[in-house]
């Protein structure tokens, strides 16, 4: 199992930018996909993004796509979820997930490891 801590949010005004981290326990971490998802009050879990073992392959949701940047840094065990252009429906409790299948995967249920999520608030 590995261990996630999510950081970096935060309140911020709509077409502002936030940059998320995640970082992970395990030296492992090299071997997973990673993902980030979102859950706001009253709604399930949601895919936002997902990146494969080596950064080759990511992934988005189609709400997010052209504002939101994946990227990971294997060396520091590390991923990153860059926010751009924020909007109000952005705000949501954000979590990286880990996916020891390695590829990245855009469903919840296939992800085996969750952090416990970092507050987004973007205010309008």
């Amino acid at each position: 199992q590995v261990h996630l801590v999510e950081s970096g949010g935060g309140l911020v005004e709509a077409e502002g930018s936030l940059k998320l981290s995640c970082a992970a326990s395990e030296g492992t971490f090299t071997t997973y996909g990673m993902g980030w998802f979102r859950q706001a009050p009253g709604k399930e879990r949601e895919f936002v993004a997902a990146i494969s073992w080596n950064g080759i392959r990511s992934y988005y949701a189609d709400s997010v796509k052209g504002r939101f940047f994946i990227s990971r840094d294997n060396a520091k065990n590390a991923v990153y979820l860059e926010m751009y252009s924020l909007k109000p429906e952005d705000t949501a409790v954000y979590y990286c997930a880990a996916d020891r299948t390695g590829w990245g995967q855009k469903k919840v249920d296939d992800y085996d490891d969750w952090g416990q999520g970092t507050q987004v608030t973007v205010s309008s």
